[in-house]
């Protein structure tokens, strides 16, 4: 995931984007405007184009991203945020981190026991198997 800066730089390129292309279809679907002495001659005002609601769509894209913006910065550290308060929620961080290492680490120690335990379980299900079968007249479980 992207840091807190780079989401902000983003969404800034994406409101821009949303003005843009706003501007673009109002200036492609608005009627031109008449101009006295500027008409030629034998042309017909063309026909409004078919209106889809582009005013609410935009809104409704802008004001999105306007949200998300805010939002992007009321996230950012504040200048309040000192460099002692930093180390001190890193410290926390990392004391959280090597805790969970640690209990991670016991896991993976009860995994590998559990796996050893499993495999000489099959050894010994293997082992019975061909005993019991007769192909093996020199192999017993009880050597396992």
């Amino acid at each position: 995931m992207a840091d807190r800066l780079t989401q902000l730089q983003d969404a800034v390129t994406q409101q821009a984007e949303h003005f843009y292309n706003s501007i673009g279809v109002l200036q492609q679907s608005a009627p031109s405007s008449p101009f006295p002495g500027f008409e030629k001659p034998g042309c017909k005002p063309s026909s409004p184009p078919p209106q889809e609601d582009y005013a609410a769509l935009f809104a409704k894209l802008i004001t999105r991203t306007a949200k998300d913006i805010d939002v992007l910065i009321d996230n950012l550290p504040s200048e309040d945020s000192s460099t002692e308060l930093q180390v001190a929620s890193l410290q926390k961080l990392e004391l959280e981190n090597q805790e969970e290492a640690e209990k991670l680490e016991e896991i993976v120690a009860r995994g590998e026991q559990l796996l050893k335990t499993i495999q000489k379980s099959l050894e010994q299900i293997a082992a019975s198997q061909l005993y019991s079968q007769g192909l093996e007249s020199n192999f017993s479980p009880s050597r396992i």
